[in-house]
């Protein structure tokens, strides 16, 4: 009797979890239905009360006019570069540096970590204005060069897939060293192969960052035909601030990519989160 009691108990407690979590998905996609639902209306209806979810007379046309009022083409192409090329090097750059401070024995090594780590406290505005002079001393500004070697490195990654790389059993290392395979053959065969959800989870979250990431090109970038995507749904929101269906269109079609990716890697995302919050 006990025993069903708990069983039942059980299963309550989970109904409930799952319904609170399903109305506070629901409440947050709200603002992602609105944006979508007036991306394809008129000006005037955007704001009217009560809200029509699916126009009767969807505007399809909003999204081929966006295109039209700004070079909004120049800005995907420009934020599409910066993000692969920020993404892969990350990737690489946090992959590398996690193998080192998890499998490497060398002197100091938790102490450099640990500081490497608390880098992630400091405020990006603290040292925004030594590191624009860097820049400038190195000729760097206004270059997509330079948005790339600033991004290059990330504390966040490395503390993500050497959390990872703590989870691998130190013996199977061992035996490929045995067998003659060197660091960076241990590294590309073994480590790389075995953390795919770590990194489909720093995929994602660079991918993210250097996609949406809008106050650096904004800062570093001030030729037209460099600008990002970010910077030109600005200039969008700027010129045509009174069209909201249009300003909605725009936003939508920024956002695809980002939900492409998810779409892709999100069984790897979460598998990653998970392990690496668990691995020490």
């Amino acid at each position: 009797m006990e025993s069903k009691q708990k069983t039942t108990g059980y299963y309550v407690t989970k109904i409930v979890t799952y319904a609170f979590l399903i109305v506070l998905a629901v409440i947050m996609l709200i603002p992602f239905a609105w944006m979508i639902s007036s991306s394809l209306k008129l000006e005037k209806d955007v704001f009217a009360f009560p809200i029509q979810w699916i126009p009767t007379d969807p505007q399809w046309s909003n999204y081929s006019e966006i295109w039209q009022k700004v070079p909004l083409v120049t800005g995907f192409l420009n934020s599409t570069k910066l993000t692969i090329f920020v993404t892969i090097l990350q990737i690489l750059t946090s992959s590398f540096a996690a193998y080192a401070f998890a499998k490497l024995e060398f002197k100091g090594r938790n102490t450099v970590f640990m500081l490497y780590v608390m880098t992630i406290s400091i405020p990006w505005q603290v040292y925004m204005v030594p590191q624009y002079i860097m820049m400038t001393r190195f000729h760097l500004t206004d270059s997509h060069l330079g948005l790339i070697l600033m991004h290059t490195f990330t504390a966040t990654g490395v503390f993500l897939m050497r959390q990872f790389y703590m989870g691998i059993p130190t013996e199977l290392l061992e035996a490929a060293r045995i067998d003659g395979l060197n660091e960076y053959g241990i590294y590309a065969r073994i480590m790389l192969p075995l953390s795919k959800a770590a990194i489909a989870t720093l995929c994602i979250t660079s991918f993210t960052f250097e996609w949406n990431d809008f106050m650096g090109p904004l800062i570093y970038l001030s030729s037209a035909n460099k600008k990002t995507l970010q910077i030109m749904l600005r200039m969008f929101n700027t010129q045509y601030s009174s069209n909201y269906a249009l300003i909605m269109a725009a936003a939508t079609v920024a956002l695809i990519p980002v939900l492409v990716l998810f779409a892709f890697l999100q069984q790897y995302f979460v598998e990653g989160v998970a392990t690496s919050g668990i691995k020490g």
